[in-house]
């Protein structure tokens, strides 16, 4: 049976009474504490899991190694048979390999061929390498004292039947589908892929094939959060561009509504004549604008629309991507049902200098050149070549700072970003 979550409540974008400059660490508890898996759940094979969202804790089948096994050629033998110095043991008959094991006991005093993933035959408790024996093909020579179970793995050392080995809200990669399968795991219960929608707005817009005129701009928003969307493994839904127009944003939002879990929007998320996204949102009395104190960004519309929550981005492409990355990335991996994302940074040595004001968080377009960061040459956010230039983001803190040459600051690197 298919699970289905419940809707999210009207007042989840609320913020509390007098907010007005909310820092970017409280518009994102904000998110974690209001925002809720809206994905149902399903069970499929674990072959076919890869960037799935697991919905169930999930416990090994059975052991990991499941008995016993040498972990390289030679010989085993019982510990207890040999001492100190030179040795000799006898060989029996035969030979352990991977998926062959022996199918008798070794006696004590004897050794046997083992390879390497062979289980460990009855009677024997180490190995001894090939390279550390001599051998007439009826006996071996070596110098002992080995370690006991020395080049052997225990049964279980892995992973124990029954125990947790992955919990839920992970996004499982392809490491994580080698160990469910190795735990003996067929299936699993994953959550349904989150179905995203975007939404471009604006009359100046036109697509790149499009004919312009020099009132027109590129739409760099869609092509941009659609491969986004993807890296991210949800389903896409492209609602297209619309013109400033209440009737046609109310029209694409209701297919959103109707096709997916969750909508991007960009532009029009404002306060002013032309901003439809927030006055359509205003009008259903979910509307929630998130002045956050950041740079570059600041509004940032949040409402419901007929149930389904409406991201609503700025339209500058770089605040539109950075905005994506700090809020929408782990408000959608929640909505999905995974666990919230905090972006992972490194301190390094800054290879720039700026004076930064209080009161607001900054961004800068970054990367790494000869173990220090780099800015991008201009921090205006109609620069949007400097999203390809960047290999990352610097943030700077809320409170006031003077960074020189050799400063130490957060750098995130898009891959933390899951791009």
């Amino acid at each position: 049976m298919t699970l289905i979550p419940p809707p999210l409540r009207n007042d989840c974008f609320a913020m509390p009474q007098g907010a007005h400059w909310t820092p970017v660490v409280e518009a994102l508890s904000l998110l974690r504490e209001r925002l809720t898996p809206v994905t149902g759940i399903e069970t499929v094979a674990v072959a076919d899991a890869a960037w799935r969202i697991l919905a169930t804790p999930t416990h090994a089948a059975r052991s990991h190694p499941p008995h016993a096994n040498t972990a390289v050629d030679g010989y085993a033998f019982a510990q207890a048979s040999i001492g100190k110095g030179a040795q000799t043991l006898r060989l029996v008959r035969g030979r352990a390999a991977a998926g062959v094991p022996h199918p008798a006991p070794v006696p004590p005093g004897y050794a046997i061929r083992v390879l390497t993933g062979a289980n460990l035959p009855a009677g024997t408790d180490s190995v001894i390498l090939q390279e550390d024996t001599t051998t007439d093909g009826q006996s071996i020579a070596f110098n002992g004292q080995l370690k006991p179970g020395a080049n052997t793995r225990k049964a279980g050392e892995d992973m124990q039947a029954g125990t947790e080995i992955l919990s839920a809200g992970r996004q499982l990669t392809p490491a994580d589908l080698g160990t469910l399968t190795a735990a003996g795991v067929a299936t699993i219960k994953v959550r349904h892929r989150l179905r995203v929608a975007i939404l471009s707005t604006g009359d100046e817009l036109r697509d790149a094939a499009e004919a312009t005129t020099a009132a027109n701009i590129f739409d760099a928003n869609r092509p941009m959060l659609r491969a986004v969307i993807a890296r991210w493994g949800y389903d896409l839904v492209d609602l297209g561009r619309v013109s400033d127009s209440q009737s046609a944003v109310r029209t694409a939002l209701d297919r959103g509504a109707a096709e997916a879990d969750a909508i991007l929007t960009s532009g029009g998320a404002s306060a002013g004549d032309e901003d439809h996204v927030s006055a359509a949102l205003t009008a259903t009395g979910s509307m929630a604008l998130w002045r956050v104190a950041m740079k570059p960004g600041r509004p940032l519309a949040l409402g419901l629309w007929q149930g389904t929550p409406v991201f609503g981005l700025p339209g500058n492409p770089v605040a539109a991507l950075i905005c994506t990355l700090i809020f929408a990335r782990p408000a959608l991996a929640q909505l999905a049902g995974a666990d919230w994302r905090d972006p992972q940074g490194f301190d390094l040595p800054a290879a720039f200098a700026k004076s930064k004001k209080a009161g607001r968080r900054e961004y800068l377009r970054a990367r790494i050149r000869d173990g220090q960061v780099e800015n991008f040459a201009s921090e205006g956010s109609g620069r949007v070549s400097g999203l390809s230039w960047a290999t990352g983001l610097v943030e700077l803190p809320d409170v006031a700072m003077t960074v020189s040459p050799g400063t130490p600051v957060r750098y995130i690197p898009y891959e933390s970003f899951g791009l």
